[in-house]
């Protein structure tokens, strides 16, 4: 009952019940004088149709009373939540009225709410220092560095930022804000400060860089003796070790330098060099290379080329190689016997890229691993099954090279029927970034 009397005491003092409660005085002013001038029946009438009338109205206020709190709570409820995320919320109407600014985004962007709310950014609000990375934060094409990670068009957009001016690093995802009938009402744009991240990224590269540095050294000098002892005369007995020894250091050689290439692509520092390249005869000349592989393991490789007689690209040749090899390597290594190997080459329709597709009748991998391919270190239960061997690193390193280049590189698979490898390159040499950026893991 306490509790039934605290609610009615709430719901008294919402604005529309006030209204009922200032409507009271006529009504009773209304029954006095109808008492004096009407007759008997026709008062209690007129009192019974009023008081029908006012439970209605009652009624009918506090159910709307009842909801405008609701709303507000969970109005109050929002604010509470947006104010106290780890990630910045800023939210603007279609003409860039900032809306919404909260605590998260002031630490990431120095600024307090009370001099962005009710402020209309444009590009040129970026030539004022203090809103200088707010406004690049908002109209990403002024930003210096930027990285998509969502196709164009599609939302919600998210796209990683970096700044000249200091060493942050942001994730911006961005999305529509909309009404019932999907009529557009502004934008709302979640920022998480990645720069912290970014930086145990890069010290943990420089890690693997270092002992890498320190471990070529000493197996690049192994490597050099047991070559040189394989070509001695020894015994029938001694073959086998020495060549066990040779075949493990190589190995041992072949991981050291990919962990250094992967050291150096999350520096943002593998270095490349875009020529023309005649792409058909590019690829036909990586296949010819790789084809005493494919025969030792009983494999078949047959390239299938577009209707073109040449094809022109922007690309660096020797890291381009390093993808195709790694690729048609793989295909065969993880292939069964008297399998095959298609290589097929396709100019996209309506789009100013060309595709690469490597398809193997292989052992297939698991549907739940194909998104974690083209991780560090990670290789399929499959995989490792048919060859124990390898170091999960090559898929990676094709990943950021094709990256590099602005093509996409992707995978479909199913098991004991083989795998097909995709990757895209662009035509056009404008889609090729401008420089090269730590791509990391997504």
């Amino acid at each position: 009952m306490k509790r039934f009397f605290q609610k009615v005491a709430l719901y008294a003092k919402l604005p529309e019940m006030r209204l009922s409660w200032f409507f009271l005085p006529f009504l009773l002013a209304l029954l006095i004088i109808d008492s004096i001038y009407l007759p008997q029946a026709l008062v209690f009438a007129v009192l019974g149709i009023l008081l029908v009338l006012g439970a209605i109205i009652l009624v009918n206020n506090l159910r709307l009373a009842r909801s405008n709190l609701e709303v507000k709570i969970e109005r109050n409820e929002l604010k509470s939540i947006i104010a106290n995320l780890k990630d910045g919320i800023i939210a603007y109407d279609p003409n860039f009225k900032i809306l919404i600014f909260n605590r998260a985004a002031e630490e990431i962007f120095v600024l307090k709410s009370g001099e962005v709310l009710g402020k209309y950014f444009a590009p040129e609000t970026a030539r004022e220092p203090k809103f200088k990375l707010l406004s690049q934060a908002i109209f990403p094409s002024l930003a210096p560095l930027v990285v998509r990670r969502s196709d164009p068009g599609q939302y919600p957009q998210i796209i990683d930022i970096s700044f000249n001016e200091s060493d942050m690093n942001l994730r911006v995802a961005t999305d529509k804000i909309a009404d019932s009938n999907g009529q557009l009402l502004g934008f709302v744009k979640i920022i998480r400060d990645r720069t912290r991240e970014i930086k145990l990224l890069k010290s943990k590269t420089e890690f693997i860089a270092t002992a890498s540095h320190q471990l070529r050294t000493p197996a690049t000098a192994t490597h050099w003796a047991i070559e040189e002892l394989s070509k001695q005369k020894m015994s029938e007995e001694q073959k086998p070790i020495i060549e066990t020894a040779l075949g493990a250091v190589t190995k041992l050689m072949k991981t050291i330098n990919d962990m250094l290439d992967v050291s150096k692509i999350e520096e943002g520092e593998f270095g490349y060099q875009f020529d023309n390249v005649e792409f058909i005869t590019f690829i036909e000349d990586i296949i010819r290379d790789i084809e005493p592989l494919a025969k030792q393991f009983n494999v078949k490789i047959y390239l299938e080329k577009p209707a073109e007689q040449s094809i022109a690209l922007s690309l660096d040749r020797q890291k381009i190689s390093m993808v195709v090899s790694n690729l048609i390597d793989n295909a065969i290594k993880y292939n069964v016997a008297n399998g095959e190997v298609i290589v097929e080459i396709e100019r996209l329709k309506d789009e100013p890229y060309l595709e690469v597709s490597v398809k193997d009748t292989g052992v297939g991998v698991p549907e739940e691993d194909i998104k974690k391919l083209f991780t560090k270190f990670f290789r399929s239960v499959n995989a490792v099954k048919f060859a124990t061997e390898g170091s999960g690193l090559g898929l990676y390193i094709a990943k950021n090279i094709i990256n590099r280049h602005g093509g996409k590189i992707w995978a479909e698979s199913e098991i004991n029927r083989g795998s097909i490898f995709h990757f895209t390159l662009p035509t056009d040499p404008k889609l090729i970034p401008s420089k090269e950026v730590i791509y990391g893991e997504e």
